[in-house]
Order: structure tokens, then sequence, then C-alpha cells
């Protein structure tokens, strides 16, 4: 079984990286011809023929699933010509809220629609100077006029795939609620089981908060106890991350289990002492169904997480196993678990959580036969443990690295303490005030919990608490991935230890960069917004650092440092702002915090927070050249004598060059600037490559300047739909009458350029080099 069910998976997973969903009908004759081989492979017993044509057969029918799935779901979006535009809808909320500075964010589930509109909704509700939000919780009932898109996002080399987030979570539409009379709220809780799920997962929630008042860790409690995460802050996720502590922060497997082992001994101690019940139903049998029922409605109050629900399916398999008086393996319960997960939601593979809790659990099957028959003792259970430790820090290492380019050297030490700590003591006190709602168990969760961040606090701050690099190559974590399995063998199998030397190139594996005398750049998609990374053989720039998305979050945090990461850049050489607005330095206080900037250039004021936080500056001046690795920077704007009155004309310009092509980088400036650069640098003008003014605005690209540049190339930095419309269609069509390639981060993502043998840039972007059928769609 299960070989077919790794088929199965296989299936799906390979559905879920194309570029187009394959066409069902030759597939499901493909299908039907396997399952006519496989049916002759039997008759004649063929036993072997068999299985393998199995596998086929359940490959292709892993594919068929996803694409039938996925061709449902597609269905479902909103249709273009809808977007922009404002519906009234009717239904209720159906997740807990998020609140935020400007506004709160929510799932709502639109019951009464106008056709073409999904059901379900991420709606943004804003504060604005006439009313502020209302107070909104889970299962509310509402009517609300809501302004729609289809779902956008950017895309980054190793990048997060908003798009696909949303795909996998069936949320087929974006956008905000509009100020209207209409919006009212209709019901308390809305009608339905969901509804009263939500609304019971809020009041927990609500608990919580006005049980601690000032609970820094109060959203790692409710997070504990209902899945709720929205209140744990971006420093705390970094806090786990670098302790390796992060799968302990959310509801897991662990957890569920605990829970439901609890109840089930409880309901087994109660039932035996009634003879009478016995004699109707045994009391292992009722404790089965109690931990059953325990772990689902746990599950479900937590938010029905990809770790809960591969717990979930494992008990109920195990469950039934024991009913009915059938043995089922640690391989049988866990083929099941990833049978039913996949069925239910065949984009799960998506997720890093997918990946990282069935290896867990099938790393410790796969070690615990060794120590099925060991002995009952102290030592054993040391011995145990940190076999089990070990075997998912060998295991989850390659993996880890592959998703996120950085795992905790402090994570055994860490998990030491923390493990039973907050699966033993911490979250059976949060779940226990869920249900009876005394503060002293929330206040003594608090305290317990609060000791244990304040240790992990202080390993976070050891040397080389954790270890970054540049993100490997599949090829090479897959190879990590089998050296694991390889060295967590039985022992006397061969080359267990010495296996592990396939580690030392993944550990040390370091991107390619170019040529002395060359250079790459990439633009970087961060949405309306400018940001651009320069390389050299031996050097790193950075032009603009994105802009500030809310005051909780950046680009810089949320998007530049981490495509810096996957690329191996440890260090900035130089940091160019170019100018105050803040979709171009809204990301630059992120990462002078999170990476080392040797050097800081802009055209800020010198009392500006930016400057004094990278220790003084060196401004931007007309003239300022210097050379590295064979590369020319040169800055064309602003000259050093002249303020200009508007920010956007006070822009530093930057051109790179090299022996056989440049690239200009001239931020925001607009005509009075255009104007100035031509009759002072007309000359230095003349450039391969050019990102355009101001994301192609009215007020900048003149005709004469469009000219002097002459670029080959031309990339707008626009975000999806963005409330300034750019880049304007006439500068476009001004661009595109010169003969220009012309790319636009909101339909192409990140623009990489990267000179060839031939030494031309050849620009290739993010959305062609990983396309998939959910985007755009």
């Amino acid at each position: 079984m299960r070989f077919w069910v790794v088929a199965f998976a296989s299936g799906i997973w390979w559905c879920q990286q194309q570029a187009v969903l394959p066409p069902l009908l030759p597939l499901l004759a493909y299908a039907i011809v396997l399952g006519l081989g496989c049916a002759l492979a039997w008759r004649w017993r063929a036993s072997k023929l068999m299985q393998v044509v199995a596998c086929l057969l359940m490959f292709a029918c892993g594919v068929v699933w996803a694409a039938w799935r996925a061709e449902m779901r597609l269905a479902e979006t909103l249709p273009a010509a809808m977007e922009g535009g404002d519906f009234v809808v009717s239904g209720y909320i159906a997740d807990l809220p998020d609140r935020g500075e400007r506004g709160t964010r929510f799932l709502f589930r639109a019951e009464q629609r106008p056709a073409g509109v999904p059901e379900n909704i991420s709606l943004s509700w804003y504060a604005d100077g006439k009313q502020a939000v209302p107070p909104l919780r889970a299962g509310e009932a509402w009517q609300l006029t809501v302004r729609l898109r289809r779902p956008h996002g950017n895309l980054n080399p190793h990048g997060f795939d908003f798009e696909g987030w949303m795909f996998e979570r069936d949320i087929r539409a974006v956008g905000y609620v509009r100020s209207r009379e209409v919006n009212q709220r209709k019901e308390v809780i809305a009608y339905g089981i969901a509804a009263h799920i939500q609304h019971a997962r809020q009041v927990v929630r609500e608990r919580f908060e006005r049980a601690l008042p000032q609970g820094r860790w109060v959203g790692v409690l409710s997070a504990l106890a209902v899945g709720d995460q929205s209140a744990v802050s971006a420093q705390q996720w970094r806090l786990f991350s670098q302790t390796g502590v992060t799968h302990l922060m959310s509801i897991s497997g662990g957890h569920v289990t605990l829970f439901a082992a609890l109840i089930a001994w409880l309901v087994r101690r109660a039932w035996s002492r009634f003879p009478r019940l016995c004699l109707r139903l045994p009391a292992q049998k009722a404790a089965i169904v109690a931990g059953a029922l325990a772990a689902f409605f746990y599950v479900l109050l937590s938010g029905f997480g990809v770790p809960a629900q591969r717990t979930l399916y494992m008990l109920l398999v195990a469950a039934a196993g024991i009913w009915f008086g059938r043995g089922t393996g640690a391989v049988r319960c866990l083929s099941a678990a990833l049978l039913v997960v996949l069925l239910y939601d065949p984009w799960a593979v998506l997720s890093p959580g997918f990946w990282l809790s069935f290896g867990a659990v099938a790393v410790l099957f796969w070690v615990g036969r060794e120590l099925v028959n060991s002995e009952n003792s102290v030592l054993s259970w040391l011995r145990t443990q940190l076999r089990a430790q070990w075997a998912i820090i060998v295991l989850t290492l390659p993996i880890l690295l592959g998703l996120f380019q950085q795992f905790s050297l402090v994570s055994p030490f860490a998990n030491a303490l923390a493990i039973p700590l907050i699966s033993a003591v911490i979250t059976p006190l949060a779940l226990l005030f869920a249900v009876l709602p005394l503060p002293s168990l929330a206040e003594l969760a608090h305290w317990l919990l609060d000791l244990l961040m304040r240790f992990l606090e202080w390993l976070a701050l050891l040397p080389m608490a954790s270890w970054q690099q540049a993100a490997p190559p599949g090829w090479l974590i897959v190879l990590g991935v089998c050296a694991a399995f390889w060295a967590l063998l039985p022992r006397g199998v061969p080359g267990r230890r010495v296996v592990l030397l396939v580690f030392l190139p993944l550990l040390m594996w370091t991107p390619l960069r170019p040529a002395v005398g060359r250079f790459d750049a990439t633009i970087i998609d961060v949405g309306q917004g400018l940001s651009v990374h320069v390389q050299t053989a031996r050097h790193d720039l950075l032009f603009d650092t994105g802009p500030q998305y809310t005051p909780e979050s950046d680009s810089g945090e949320r998007v530049i440092h981490p495509f810096l990461r996957a690329a191996g850049v440890q260090q900035l050489d130089r940091m160019v702002v170019s100018h105050d607005d803040l979709d171009h330095s809204g990301g630059a206080a992120s990462l002078l915090k999170l990476l080392p900037v040797r050097s800081f250039m802009s055209s800020l004021p010198e009392e500006h927070v930016l400057v004094r936080q990278a220790g003084g500056q060196q401004p931007c001046a007309r003239g300022d050249r210097w050379d590295w690795d064979g590369v020319s920077f040169e800055v064309l704007h602003p000259a050093a004598e002249v303020q200009a009155v508007k920010d956007n004309n006070r822009s530093c310009v930057l051109r790179v060059s090299n022996a056989n092509w440049s690239l200009l980088l001239a931020a925001d400036i607009e005509a009075p600037a255009e104007n100035e650069l031509l009759a002072n640098n007309a000359a230095r003008l003349r450039s391969t490559v050019m990102v355009a003014p101001h994301h192609g605005s009215k007020t900048s690209s003149q005709p004469s300047f469009v000219d002097a540049v002459a670029a080959r190339t031309v990339i707008f930095t626009t975000g999806y739909r963005n409330r300034f419309h750019h880049p304007a269609p006439e500068i476009v069509a001004r661009y595109a009458a010169t003969g220009a390639n012309l790319l636009r981060s909101d339909t192409h993502g990140a623009v990489i350029l990267e000179e060839t043998a031939q030494g031309e840039p050849q620009p290739v972007w993010e959305r062609q080099l990983r396309a998939r059928y959910w985007q755009g769609k």
C-alpha cells in the first residue's frame, strides 16, 4: 500500500508543478489503459509487474485527481471583467480577524453574492477619517459592500508564492470593505456549524486577552489553544526560527495526540467504574471513541492545519484498527494519513509544513524500529530521545536549507527544554483555560512560557546561533535527504556515517558570481516600489529598498532580505536610497538591522532617521564614480549644489556599465530632473537597459529623454492594479514606438539580467522560470 500511496502523492506533486494543467481526457484514457494492464498482470500472477503497473496507475490517478480539483477551483475565480467593481455580499466571518493599526483583515464566506463572485473572499476593512472599523468577531453574519480583485502577489527567486498560497486555501478574490450605509451586522452568530466553531475560537481568544491584557506571549498561548497566530509578532517568529522551535508554536501533531490521549485516559478511568456501561461497551472502546472525537474537535478548533490533519487521520486509522481488533502498523497509519490529506487537499504538497510534518514522523518511525525492544530504563529512554532528535535534525536539515536557507544550531538545546515544557505543561494549561476560564491557569501558563522564552532569547544571542546560506539547488537537496535516510539505517549497513559527507557540499554551496568585468542585476518584485540588486565578482549593491506595506511589515524584511539570503549575499557593500518616498525607502530600516551595510548613499537630509541608523551617509552627487571588479558605477543626478523642491527630483540616478552593456536606474525623476540630465549629462544617458522613471508616470519619460537613453529593454516596476494607474498607457506606447522590449514587474515578477557569453544582457523573469497554472488566474 505504501508504494501506491507514494505514487499517488508523486502524481499530485507533479501536477502542482505544471504551468498549464494537463488535459483530463487523455489522462483518463491513460489511467484506464494502466488499469487494464494491472488487471491482466494480476490474472497472469505476475506480482512484480502488477506492482509496477499499479504504481504507474496510482501516479496517473494522482495527476487526474489534482487536475480535476484544480479545474473546479479555477472555475471559481473572479472574472477579470469584474475586477475593481463594487458588490454587495452577505455571509459570515470565517476565520479569526487579524487586527492591525490601519484596520482589520478577515476571511469572509459569502453565502449570498452576485454571479461570478467567489464564495471565499479575503477582505480588509480600513479605518478612515469618517468612522473607525467596527469590532469584528469570527462567526458573525454581515452584509457588506466590497471592492474586489483577483489574488496577486510578488514573485521573486526562492520567494513566497502568495498566489499559490491563496489558491491552496481556496480564496479566489481579495478586496476591501467600502464605506457604505448598507454595511451592517445581521447576526451575532451565523447559522451553521462552521460559524459556531469560528465563534468558539473567537471566544477563547478574547478570554486569553482579558486574562492577560499585558501578556507579552498571549499570542503564543492563543496559537497553542486555537491556532490563532495573528497576535504572534514578526520579532517573536524570528526568535522561534533562530532557536528551531517554530514547530512548537502552532498546533502540531504532538499537541493533538497529547490532548486525545488525555481525554481517552480520563474516559477509560471513569467508564471502568460503571460495570453496566462496560457490559454494553468495553472501556477501551469507549476511550477510543472519546479520544477520536476529542482529536477531531481540537483539530477543528485549531483551524485544520496540515500537521494537525496528519495526526488526526493517523489517530483515526489506529483507532479503527483497535476497534475492529486488527493491527495497524506505523507505516500503514502514516500512508493512510498521507492518502486522506491529499484526497481532501491536493495542494497540501505546496506547504512547507506538509513536508516537515510527514518527514519528521516518517523518520521517527524509521529509527523507532531499532528502539522497540530496548530495555526499559532511564538510560534507555534518554538514548531513545537523543536518537530521535538526531534523526529529525539529520533529515530536516536539507529540507530547511531548501525551503528557508537557514537552520538553528542551538535547536537541540532549545527543543530539549521546549518540547516537554510546551507539550506536557503549557499547552495542557492553555487548553484547560479554554474550557475552564480560571485566570490563574492562563497566568501560570504565561509565567512558564515567559521563563522558557527568556532561555530561548539567551540562546538566540549566542554566536552562530543559526546557520544561513545560499539556496542549494534541488538535486543537492534530494541527494541530502537520501543521504539522511541512508545514515539512519540500522547498524551494520555499510557507509552509514560516510554518507553524511554529502552534507558538506550542501552546507558549503555558493552560487556562481559574475566574472571580473561583468555584472548581473535583478529588479526585485516589491510591488509598487523599486529595489534593484547589482552584483559584480566580489561586491553587492542594493539600489532602493522597496515600500513599507503596513506599519507592521515592509519589503525589506518580507521580500528583499529573503532574496539576498537565498542569493548568498552576507553583506551589502553599498546601499543606495534614492529619495525619501516610502515606496523606495520603506524597507531600509529593516535591512540595516538584518544585514551589515558597509556604505550608505542617499539624497536624504543628514538628520533623517535612516542616515542616523546607518551611522552616516555619502550624499548622492553628480560626478561621483567608483569601480568594482572592472564595472563602473556613476551618479548622474542630482547636482551637489542644487536642492530640488520635490523629493522625486532629488532622486539619485545611477548608471552601471561595463565594456558590453549598461543599466540606468532613474528612480522617480520627473520632467525637471530629466531636463537637467539632458542639459548636463546627455551623452552619459545612453543605456542598454533602463528601469523606467517614476514607474511609468505621465510626469516622466519625455520623448527627448526616451530618445537620449535609447534603451533596448525597459522595465516598469509597478504594483498590480495600483491606484496611480502606472504605467500610463501613453508612456508605454512611447517606449514601444522605439522598439524596446517592455517588461513590468506586476506581470513578469522579478526580472533577472545576466550577461551572456556574447556580452549582451539576457532578461529572464520569475513568472517565466516558475510558471504555475494558478498564476494570473
